[in-house]
């Protein structure tokens, strides 16, 4: 028996605790490994396994109470999919929730290692093979989502979405953002993964296209038509 999806204020405080504490491991786990080594593959493969391990746990946690999106391409794909039965009021919560957690997440992981919160980074990421490479890891991240639902296999997805994007962060250019509110959050960090302010436009606009390009792939393999067994709203949905 299913039960029914929490109310729409819990479900975007569960996308806002959920999305700060993403960032907070990412942005984290990325200032520890600065701190511990100068050799940039040592620090790239530690950010990606605890972001990997992060974000399993979490869509575990808290996707039966949100679908544990934790970012807005995945919450737009997801709406677009299920657009007959969402409503755009959800979709605003969840997208303006992701954003403040982000920038929640990012301060606050500046804050547990001693940094004044608030410093812009300085990682300017602008080059065009660099939004090339978002836009795969994008495409890729909403195709796995998409894909889990339409075989109806979305209890994978803590497993499969934390596989893709520690696989993501090494085989893109750009190390895989994926996501326009974690984007946004890392522009507040001056780390390893911060990214500077200048820049996000850019590199959200990259994910947005990676998302469409996503959803076609996802068109082409699996047609339109809706799985048997897809989960409800409340069911694990993905994200980076």
């Amino acid at each position: 028996m299913r039960m029914s999806p929490p109310a729409l204020p819990r479900r975007a405080a569960a996308e806002f605790i959920g999305t700060a504490a993403l960032v907070a491991v990412v942005v984290g786990s990325g200032i520890r490994a600065d701190s511990l080594s100068q050799d940039i593959g040592v620090r790239l493969l530690a950010n990606a396994a605890a972001s990997a391990l992060g974000l399993g746990l979490l869509i575990a946690l808290i996707g039966p109470l949100s679908g544990a999106h934790f970012n807005p391409v995945v919450t737009l794909s997801e709406w677009w999919s299920r657009r007959h039965e969402s409503k755009g009021r959800e979709v605003l919560a969840y997208i303006a929730a992701q954003l403040a957690g982000a920038v929640t997440g990012a301060l606050l992981a500046e804050a547990m290692f001693g940094r004044a919160p608030g410093a812009w980074a300085t990682e300017a990421r602008s080059s065009l093979h660099l939004l090339l490479g978002e836009a795969v890891a994008t495409a890729g991240l909403v195709l796995v989502v998409q894909g889990l639902r339409h075989i109806g296999r979305p209890g994978l997805a803590p497993v499969a979405v934390a596989g893709y994007i520690a696989a993501a962060i090494w085989f893109t250019s750009s190390g895989s953002f994926a996501n326009p509110a974690a984007t946004l959050g890392r522009a507040f960090s001056d780390s390893f993964t911060g990214i500077a302010p200048a820049s996000v436009p850019a590199f959200a606009a990259a994910q947005l296209l990676g998302m469409l390009l996503g959803m076609v792939l996802a068109g082409v393999l699996y047609g339109t038509d809706r799985a048997s067994g897809e989960p409800n709203p409340s069911d694990a949905r993905r994200t980076g």
